[in-house]
């Protein structure tokens, strides 16, 4: 055989491989796997209350939790705006997930990324972080007037560094656009139209108001309520137009004493407010009833829609997201003793 017999031999190979491969839908890295969750029916929850009660299956994006979307739209946002540039770092103030996100997304374009957390988070979050090569600086937990707040330190730290962007999630508006048009268009597809209700817990409001903003535009009756945790002052808010937190939850990076900008102009049907041994006991029932390990905002946003499918009654469709897998809160979740020492004892 010639060389050049050979060579041209070699080309059709390869465009044969090529062609198989997209034939096959693999994804190109991580960026691209971001996304396209599936609905998952939460069956014991469905059947108790007549209603179809799905969960977005968030845990399942590459790096594990809803804030994939977020970290992935805010960073493509600064680089098409050209304000990260090669080399950069990306600064962020976080309850864990957004910083794992970025952390990820981080690695795969380049960037260094350097993550504010409050030392009240888990430890294992705490640890991924690390393990994904982010700096990682831990700050004391204090109320968001405080100057010394973890989201005030990271603004700080970022605008004192060259070639650095601040994330700046919560009011960094690429986050419920990531929202609106993934996440939303996904959940309408996936539903066929045919969802009554949507219920979401806020952090930085970008998940609930960028699914809110596209479902209502696409029908205005569908019903929108924020899920909300104890300590947090939005269940107040959305009821009496007074900001008053009352009481305290184990749940991390939900929950708010502010409107962010992400939340400003959002829809805003209702709120509903659960409690700890709500949330827990609704934890449990997913792993023991559902096979899904889950984190503790997922007890938060399915507690409500259990409780939003009660106040609609039943043969409506309500929607909710399962934000992030159990395994970065096991040790305190799924720790007998310590759910013993909140008197949380299952």
């Amino acid at each position: 055989m010639s060389l050049e017999s050979q060579n041209s031999g070699n080309l059709k190979t390869r465009e044969l491989i090529k062609s198989t491969f997209i034939d096959m839908d693999i994804k190109n890295g991580f960026v691209a796997t971001v996304g396209n969750t599936p609905l998952i029916r939460l069956n014991s929850f469905s059947e108790e209350t007549g209603c179809e009660i799905l969960g977005k299956a968030e845990f399942l994006n590459p790096g594990g939790s809803v804030k994939d979307r977020a970290a992935l739209y805010i960073i493509e946002d600064a680089e098409k705006k050209g304000l990260l540039k090669p080399g950069g770092t990306v600064v962020e103030g976080t309850a864990g997930n957004t910083g794992i996100g970025l952390a990820h997304i981080c690695n795969a374009k380049g960037y260094k990324c350097l993550i504010i957390i409050p030392e009240t988070q888990s430890q294992e979050k705490i640890d991924t972080l690390k393990t994904l090569g982010a700096e990682v600086r831990l700050v004391p937990a204090v109320p968001y007037k405080n100057p010394d707040n973890y989201v005030k330190v990271s603004g700080r730290v970022a605008a004192e560094m060259d070639n650095a962007i601040w994330a700046n999630q919560f009011e960094n508006l690429a986050n419920r656009n990531a929202h609106y048009e993934t996440t939303g268009a996904e959940i309408w597809t996936q539903t066929d139209g045919k969802i009554d209700g949507w219920v979401a817990a806020t952090g930085t409001g970008g998940t609930y108001a960028g699914v809110s903003m596209y479902l209502k535009d696409q029908n205005s009756h569908v019903r929108c309520v924020v899920a909300d945790p104890m300590g947090s002052g939005l269940y107040s808010y959305i009821k009496t137009g007074e900001i008053k937190p009352e009481g305290k939850s184990i749940t991390e990076g939900i929950g708010n004493s502010r409107i962010t900008g992400n939340m400003e102009g959002a829809p805003i049907d209702d709120a509903i407010q659960i409690d700890d041994r709500e949330c827990v006991r609704v934890i449990y029932q997913l792993l023991n009833k559902e096979g899904l390990f889950m984190g503790g905002s997922v007890g938060i946003n399915v507690g409500a829609a259990v409780a939003l499918a009660k106040q609609m009654g039943a043969g409506h469709t309500i929607v909710t997201v399962l934000c992030d897998g159990g395994g970065r809160y096991q040790s305190r979740l799924y720790n007998p003793e310590w759910l013993a020492s909140k008197g949380l004892a299952i």
